[in-house]
Protein backbone atom coordinates (compact mmCIF):
# COMPACT_ATOMS: atom_id res chain seq x y z
CA UNK A 1 0.00 0.00 0.00
CA UNK A 2 1.27 3.42 -1.07
CA UNK A 3 -0.23 6.43 -0.28
CA UNK A 4 0.26 10.12 -1.91
CA UNK A 5 -1.03 13.27 -0.97
CA UNK A 6 -0.42 16.89 -0.90
CA UNK A 7 -1.28 20.43 0.07
CA UNK A 8 -0.64 23.64 -1.08
CA UNK A 9 2.07 25.87 1.04
CA UNK A 10 -0.31 28.58 1.80
CA UNK A 11 1.39 29.19 4.78
CA UNK A 12 -0.71 30.29 8.43
CA UNK A 13 -2.41 27.22 8.93
CA UNK A 14 -5.36 26.63 11.00
CA UNK A 15 -7.47 23.85 13.01
CA UNK A 16 -9.57 23.57 9.93
CA UNK A 17 -6.34 22.55 8.04
CA UNK A 18 -5.24 19.91 11.06
CA UNK A 19 -8.54 18.42 11.57
CA UNK A 20 -9.76 18.06 7.98
CA UNK A 21 -6.70 16.82 6.94
CA UNK A 22 -3.28 16.96 8.88
CA UNK A 23 -4.65 14.87 11.21
CA UNK A 24 -5.02 11.89 9.51
CA UNK A 25 -2.42 12.20 7.79
CA UNK A 26 -0.31 11.28 10.85
CA UNK A 27 -2.79 8.11 11.45
CA UNK A 28 -1.97 6.92 8.02
CA UNK A 29 1.64 7.39 8.65
CA UNK A 30 0.96 4.68 11.56
CA UNK A 31 -1.02 2.42 10.02
CA UNK A 32 1.60 1.95 7.15
CA UNK A 33 4.01 1.55 9.93
CA UNK A 34 1.75 -1.25 11.47
CA UNK A 35 1.20 -2.66 8.38
CA UNK A 36 4.81 -3.21 8.13
CA UNK A 37 5.32 -4.42 11.38
CA UNK A 38 2.30 -6.90 10.81
CA UNK A 39 4.71 -7.99 7.60
CA UNK A 40 7.93 -8.37 9.52
CA UNK A 41 5.95 -10.53 12.17
CA UNK A 42 4.85 -12.75 9.57
CA UNK A 43 7.71 -13.72 7.87
CA UNK A 44 8.03 -11.33 5.13
CA UNK A 45 11.55 -9.67 4.19
CA UNK A 46 12.37 -6.24 4.67
CA UNK A 47 12.39 -4.84 1.20
CA UNK A 48 8.97 -6.44 0.86
CA UNK A 49 8.18 -3.92 3.49
CA UNK A 50 6.67 -1.49 1.11
CA UNK A 51 3.56 0.27 2.68
CA UNK A 52 4.52 3.88 3.03
CA UNK A 53 3.13 7.67 2.89
CA UNK A 54 4.24 10.14 0.88
CA UNK A 55 3.89 13.88 1.44
CA UNK A 56 4.51 16.81 -0.69
CA UNK A 57 4.40 20.27 -0.60
CA UNK A 58 2.23 21.33 -3.94
CA UNK A 59 4.70 24.66 -4.69
CA UNK A 60 4.26 23.65 -8.51
CA UNK A 61 0.14 24.21 -8.03
CA UNK A 62 0.85 27.25 -6.27
CA UNK A 63 2.13 28.67 -9.37
CA UNK A 64 -1.08 28.56 -11.05
CA UNK A 65 -2.84 31.49 -9.65
CA UNK A 66 -1.26 35.24 -8.78
CA UNK A 67 1.33 34.38 -5.90
CA UNK A 68 4.40 36.09 -4.74
CA UNK A 69 7.67 34.15 -4.80
CA UNK A 70 9.16 35.45 -1.57
CA UNK A 71 5.94 34.49 -0.34
CA UNK A 72 6.01 31.25 -1.74
CA UNK A 73 9.35 30.36 -0.55
CA UNK A 74 8.48 31.29 3.33
CA UNK A 75 5.12 29.47 3.06
CA UNK A 76 6.70 26.43 1.94
CA UNK A 77 9.42 26.23 4.42
CA UNK A 78 6.64 27.35 7.31
CA UNK A 79 4.19 24.66 6.22
CA UNK A 80 7.25 21.87 6.53
CA UNK A 81 7.58 22.82 10.10
CA UNK A 82 3.76 22.84 10.72
CA UNK A 83 3.46 19.71 9.13
CA UNK A 84 6.54 18.02 11.48
CA UNK A 85 4.77 20.10 14.32
CA UNK A 86 1.42 17.81 13.83
CA UNK A 87 2.84 14.45 13.78
CA UNK A 88 4.41 13.74 10.30
CA UNK A 89 7.89 11.76 10.79
CA UNK A 90 10.91 12.40 7.84
CA UNK A 91 11.96 9.30 8.94
CA UNK A 92 8.97 7.23 9.11
CA UNK A 93 7.30 9.38 5.86
CA UNK A 94 8.65 10.78 2.68
CA UNK A 95 8.06 14.64 3.08
CA UNK A 96 9.22 16.86 0.32
CA UNK A 97 8.53 19.79 -2.03
CA UNK A 98 7.29 19.32 -5.88
CA UNK A 99 9.96 21.81 -6.78
CA UNK A 100 12.90 19.21 -5.71
CA UNK A 101 11.36 16.50 -7.81
CA UNK A 102 11.46 17.33 -11.18
CA UNK A 103 9.60 14.37 -12.14
CA UNK A 104 6.45 15.21 -11.48
CA UNK A 105 6.45 18.58 -14.31
CA UNK A 106 8.30 16.92 -16.91
CA UNK A 107 5.44 13.26 -16.24
CA UNK A 108 2.54 16.04 -16.41
CA UNK A 109 4.08 16.83 -20.23
CA UNK A 110 4.32 13.58 -20.94
CA UNK A 111 0.51 12.94 -19.81
CA UNK A 112 -0.62 15.89 -21.36
CA UNK A 113 -0.68 14.08 -25.22
CA UNK A 114 -3.24 11.42 -22.86
CA UNK A 115 -5.38 13.69 -21.18
CA UNK A 116 -8.14 15.87 -22.79
CA UNK A 117 -9.69 19.38 -23.50
CA UNK A 118 -13.48 18.12 -22.23
CA UNK A 119 -12.04 16.56 -19.64
CA UNK A 120 -10.48 19.34 -18.23
CA UNK A 121 -12.60 21.65 -19.07
CA UNK A 122 -15.73 19.81 -17.14
CA UNK A 123 -13.72 19.81 -13.75
CA UNK A 124 -15.69 21.98 -11.39
CA UNK A 125 -12.76 23.54 -9.55
CA UNK A 126 -11.47 25.00 -12.93
CA UNK A 127 -14.95 26.24 -13.26
CA UNK A 128 -15.01 28.09 -9.93
CA UNK A 129 -11.58 29.34 -10.00
CA UNK A 130 -11.43 31.25 -13.22
CA UNK A 131 -14.83 32.56 -12.81
CA UNK A 132 -16.19 34.56 -15.99
CA UNK A 133 -12.73 35.44 -17.01
CA UNK A 134 -11.58 32.22 -18.43
CA UNK A 135 -9.78 33.94 -21.50
CA UNK A 136 -7.37 35.44 -18.95
CA UNK A 137 -6.56 32.55 -16.84
CA UNK A 138 -3.29 30.69 -16.86
CA UNK A 139 -2.84 27.81 -18.82
CA UNK A 140 -1.62 26.05 -15.28
CA UNK A 141 -4.98 26.68 -13.72
CA UNK A 142 -6.50 24.81 -16.64
CA UNK A 143 -3.93 22.42 -16.32
CA UNK A 144 -3.02 21.56 -13.27
CA UNK A 145 -5.64 18.54 -12.81
CA UNK A 146 -2.80 16.74 -15.16
CA UNK A 147 -0.21 17.92 -12.30
CA UNK A 148 -2.42 16.45 -9.95
CA UNK A 149 -2.39 13.04 -11.77
CA UNK A 150 1.15 13.04 -12.06
CA UNK A 151 1.59 13.55 -8.58
CA UNK A 152 0.32 10.43 -7.69
CA UNK A 153 0.67 8.09 -10.66
CA UNK A 154 4.40 8.60 -10.87
CA UNK A 155 4.39 7.11 -7.22
CA UNK A 156 2.76 4.14 -8.44
CA UNK A 157 0.20 5.28 -5.77
CA UNK A 158 -2.90 2.81 -4.41
CA UNK A 159 -4.46 5.28 -2.39
CA UNK A 160 -4.94 8.85 -2.15
CA UNK A 161 -6.98 10.87 0.74
CA UNK A 162 -9.89 13.16 -1.18
CA UNK A 163 -12.78 14.99 -0.03
CA UNK A 164 -15.86 15.82 -1.48
CA UNK A 165 -13.99 18.53 -3.56
CA UNK A 166 -11.15 16.39 -4.59
CA UNK A 167 -13.09 13.24 -5.74
CA UNK A 168 -12.99 14.58 -9.35
CA UNK A 169 -10.10 15.38 -9.83
CA UNK A 170 -8.67 11.31 -8.62
CA UNK A 171 -11.60 10.04 -11.30
CA UNK A 172 -9.47 12.14 -14.06
CA UNK A 173 -6.20 10.87 -12.71
CA UNK A 174 -7.36 7.62 -13.00
CA UNK A 175 -9.27 8.18 -16.48
CA UNK A 176 -5.61 9.27 -17.57
CA UNK A 177 -3.89 6.36 -15.86
CA UNK A 178 -6.41 4.01 -18.30
CA UNK A 179 -6.40 5.63 -21.55
CA UNK A 180 -2.49 5.51 -20.99
CA UNK A 181 -2.11 2.23 -20.49
CA UNK A 182 -4.99 0.99 -23.21
CA UNK A 183 -3.12 3.37 -26.11
CA UNK A 184 0.99 2.62 -24.86
CA UNK A 185 0.97 -0.52 -23.11
CA UNK A 186 0.04 -4.18 -23.36
CA UNK A 187 -3.12 -5.48 -21.36
CA UNK A 188 -0.09 -7.60 -19.04
CA UNK A 189 2.46 -4.57 -18.30
CA UNK A 190 0.69 -1.40 -17.39
CA UNK A 191 2.75 1.56 -16.67
CA UNK A 192 0.17 3.14 -14.25
CA UNK A 193 -1.20 1.63 -11.20
CA UNK A 194 -4.96 3.05 -10.59
CA UNK A 195 -5.46 4.65 -7.52
CA UNK A 196 -8.45 4.29 -5.22
CA UNK A 197 -9.87 6.32 -3.23
CA UNK A 198 -8.30 6.86 0.77
CA UNK A 199 -11.75 7.71 2.97
CA UNK A 200 -10.44 8.62 5.92
CA UNK A 201 -13.06 7.44 9.12
CA UNK A 202 -12.99 11.03 10.39
CA UNK A 203 -13.03 13.99 8.04
CA UNK A 204 -14.26 16.62 9.70
CA UNK A 205 -15.47 19.61 8.67
CA UNK A 206 -14.28 22.68 10.27
CA UNK A 207 -16.45 26.34 9.72
CA UNK A 208 -15.22 29.60 10.14
CA UNK A 209 -16.07 31.06 14.02
CA UNK A 210 -17.54 33.99 12.24
CA UNK A 211 -19.98 32.04 9.82
CA UNK A 212 -21.07 28.31 10.39
CA UNK A 213 -21.76 28.17 6.64
CA UNK A 214 -18.64 29.19 5.20
CA UNK A 215 -15.55 27.13 5.75
CA UNK A 216 -12.53 28.13 8.13
CA UNK A 217 -10.43 29.50 5.55
CA UNK A 218 -6.84 31.61 5.54
CA UNK A 219 -8.07 34.37 3.09
CA UNK A 220 -11.09 35.60 5.34
CA UNK A 221 -9.75 38.94 6.07
CA UNK A 222 -10.83 38.12 9.80
CA UNK A 223 -8.54 36.52 11.92
CA UNK A 224 -10.96 36.76 14.20
CA UNK A 225 -12.56 33.61 12.04
CA UNK A 226 -10.36 30.95 12.56
CA UNK A 227 -7.77 28.97 15.20
CA UNK A 228 -4.15 29.53 13.93
CA UNK A 229 -1.68 26.60 14.82
CA UNK A 230 0.33 29.19 15.77
CA UNK A 231 -1.67 31.16 18.30
CA UNK A 232 -1.06 31.04 21.97
CA UNK A 233 -3.03 30.16 24.61
CA UNK A 234 -4.86 33.69 25.54
CA UNK A 235 -5.39 34.42 21.61
CA UNK A 236 -6.94 30.67 21.43
CA UNK A 237 -9.41 31.14 24.39
CA UNK A 238 -10.26 34.70 23.04
CA UNK A 239 -11.35 34.14 19.66
CA UNK A 240 -13.80 31.02 21.11
CA UNK A 241 -15.27 33.53 23.70
CA UNK A 242 -15.76 35.70 20.71
CA UNK A 243 -17.14 33.62 18.23
CA UNK A 244 -20.39 33.65 16.67
CA UNK A 245 -23.02 31.13 18.35
CA UNK A 246 -27.04 32.36 19.22
CA UNK A 247 -28.78 33.05 22.41
CA UNK A 248 -30.70 29.40 22.52
CA UNK A 249 -29.01 26.80 25.37
CA UNK A 250 -27.38 23.60 23.27
CA UNK A 251 -29.85 20.62 22.62
CA UNK A 252 -29.28 17.14 24.22
CA UNK A 253 -29.02 15.70 20.28
CA UNK A 254 -27.63 16.35 17.26
CA UNK A 255 -31.41 16.85 15.61
CA UNK A 256 -31.44 19.55 17.66
CA UNK A 257 -28.76 21.69 15.51
CA UNK A 258 -30.70 21.92 12.56
CA UNK A 259 -30.88 25.71 11.26
CA UNK A 260 -27.88 26.30 13.81
CA UNK A 261 -24.80 26.33 12.01
CA UNK A 262 -22.56 28.41 14.05
CA UNK A 263 -23.88 25.87 17.03
CA UNK A 264 -23.04 23.15 15.37
CA UNK A 265 -19.81 23.54 14.33
CA UNK A 266 -18.56 24.58 17.72
CA UNK A 267 -19.67 21.10 19.18
CA UNK A 268 -18.23 20.02 15.79
CA UNK A 269 -15.08 21.10 16.55
CA UNK A 270 -15.26 19.63 20.63
CA UNK A 271 -16.15 16.47 18.86
CA UNK A 272 -12.98 16.13 16.37
CA UNK A 273 -10.75 17.34 19.63
CA UNK A 274 -12.04 15.17 21.92
CA UNK A 275 -13.01 11.88 19.86
CA UNK A 276 -16.40 11.52 20.83
CA UNK A 277 -19.31 12.24 18.17
CA UNK A 278 -21.82 14.95 18.35
CA UNK A 279 -24.28 13.37 20.17
CA UNK A 280 -21.93 12.61 23.26
CA UNK A 281 -20.77 15.87 23.59
CA UNK A 282 -24.75 16.78 23.72
CA UNK A 283 -25.12 14.33 26.53
CA UNK A 284 -22.57 16.16 28.66
CA UNK A 285 -23.60 19.52 27.46
CA UNK A 286 -27.53 19.84 26.80
CA UNK A 287 -29.80 22.27 28.29
CA UNK A 288 -26.75 24.38 29.00
CA UNK A 289 -25.64 27.94 27.44
CA UNK A 290 -22.62 28.74 25.34
CA UNK A 291 -21.12 30.88 28.18
CA UNK A 292 -20.81 27.27 30.02
CA UNK A 293 -19.50 25.48 26.81
CA UNK A 294 -17.07 28.00 24.82
CA UNK A 295 -14.37 28.13 28.21
CA UNK A 296 -14.42 23.83 28.16
CA UNK A 297 -13.74 24.37 24.40
CA UNK A 298 -11.30 26.39 24.82
CA UNK A 299 -9.29 24.98 27.42
CA UNK A 300 -9.56 21.54 25.33
CA UNK A 301 -8.34 23.68 22.17
CA UNK A 302 -5.26 25.34 23.66
CA UNK A 303 -4.68 21.34 25.28
CA UNK A 304 -4.70 20.02 22.02
CA UNK A 305 -2.98 22.28 20.39
CA UNK A 306 -0.45 23.51 22.60
CA UNK A 307 1.98 21.23 22.07
CA UNK A 308 1.36 21.44 18.72
CA UNK A 309 2.24 25.34 18.51
CA UNK A 310 5.20 25.08 20.95
CA UNK A 311 7.28 22.59 18.13
CA UNK A 312 5.80 24.86 15.11
CA UNK A 313 7.62 28.06 16.40
CA UNK A 314 10.50 25.97 17.39
CA UNK A 315 10.60 24.35 13.67
CA UNK A 316 10.18 27.78 12.43
CA UNK A 317 13.22 29.32 13.31
CA UNK A 318 15.78 26.43 11.77
CA UNK A 319 15.93 26.86 8.22
CA UNK A 320 19.37 24.47 8.18
CA UNK A 321 16.97 21.42 9.81
CA UNK A 322 13.69 22.47 7.02
CA UNK A 323 15.80 22.72 4.37
CA UNK A 324 17.39 19.16 5.17
CA UNK A 325 14.24 17.43 6.21
CA UNK A 326 12.81 18.52 2.09
CA UNK A 327 16.05 17.39 0.83
CA UNK A 328 16.28 14.42 2.06
CA UNK A 329 12.44 13.59 1.40
CA UNK A 330 13.15 14.91 -2.40
CA UNK A 331 16.09 12.83 -2.84
CA UNK A 332 13.73 9.64 -1.74
CA UNK A 333 10.86 10.80 -3.84
CA UNK A 334 13.15 10.95 -7.00
CA UNK A 335 14.15 7.14 -6.41
CA UNK A 336 10.66 5.97 -5.95
CA UNK A 337 9.77 7.78 -9.54
CA UNK A 338 12.24 7.26 -11.63
CA UNK A 339 11.46 3.66 -12.39
CA UNK A 340 7.84 4.79 -13.48
CA UNK A 341 9.21 7.93 -15.57
CA UNK A 342 11.83 5.74 -17.76
CA UNK A 343 8.68 3.40 -17.95
CA UNK A 344 6.52 6.36 -19.69
CA UNK A 345 9.21 7.12 -21.55
CA UNK A 346 9.81 4.20 -23.01
CA UNK A 347 6.08 3.48 -23.46
CA UNK A 348 5.72 6.85 -25.97
CA UNK A 349 8.76 5.89 -27.77
CA UNK A 350 10.79 8.55 -26.80
CA UNK A 351 14.60 8.26 -26.54
CA UNK A 352 16.65 9.97 -23.57
CA UNK A 353 19.87 9.13 -22.36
Amino acid sequence: MRVVSGIQPTGNLHLGNYLGAIRNWVRMQDEMDEANRAQAAAGGSADKQSSECLFFLADLHAISMPFDPKDLTSATLEMTAALVACGIDPSRSILFNQAQVPAHAELQWLLNGTARMGWLGRMTQWKDKAGKNREGQSVALFAYPVLQAADVLLYQATHVPVGEDQKQHLELARDIAQKFNNDFCSEDAPVFTLPDPYIPPEAARIMSLRDGKAKMSKSDPSDMSRINLSDDADTIMKKVKKAKTDPEPLPSEAAGLEGRAEALNLVSIFGALSGESVDAVLSRFGGQGFGAFKPALGELMVESLSPISERFRELKQDRESLDAILARGAAKARERGLPTLDATYKALGLVRG
